[in-house]
């Protein structure tokens, strides 16, 4: 028996990777397929590395498809309307202060299918994300992260 994975995604995550797979549907496919053309028309596929480039991508753009559809199939959206404001949630944006840098740091905690770190969406997966999570506005916590140790007091919960 196979259980499926669940994608935990705020309704913004779903647009992105809806976007995402019409492009790639659409105007990805289409390039492909030009280059294809184009490469086959060099002749001899044992050394034609346009072709075999090509083919790589092609196989890359369907496997990706293919997982974003599947994500997408087995979404769960959350609606914001219903995140609580007192406690720490997927579409929750979280603002704590990070002892480690002496800083205030705000945090949007989304579904591991729309993390980006860079951004400063966590995922409710990661380690600081998951240790968020059920938690209240005060609450202070010490979370294991792959540099060792860091501690958070969470300062404020409110909704995108």
């Amino acid at each position: 028996m196979s259980d499926t994975k669940k994608y935990v995604m705020t309704y913004e995550g779903v647009k992105k990777l809806e976007d995402e797979l019409e492009y790639l549907k659409t105007v990805k496919r289409k390039e492909i397929t030009e280059k294809i053309k184009v490469a086959l028309g060099y002749g001899d596929l044992s050394e034609n590395s346009e072709y075999d480039e090509a083919k790589n991508d092609q196989a890359f753009t369907e496997g990706r498809i293919l997982q974003l559809e599947n994500m997408l199939k087995n979404a769960t959206i959350v609606d914001e309307s219903e995140i609580p404001t007192d406690i720490v949630s997927v579409g929750s944006i979280v603002k704590v202060k990070d002892y480690e840098f002496d800083e205030e740091v705000e945090y949007s905690i989304v579904g591991s299918a729309e993390a980006d770190p860079m951004s400063y969406k966590i995922s409710n997966e990661s380690p600081v994300g998951n240790a968020l999570v059920g938690k209240k506005v005060g609450d202070v916590l010490e979370v294991i992260v792959p540099g060792g140790t860091n501690k958070f007091e969470i300062l404020g919960i409110r909704r995108v």
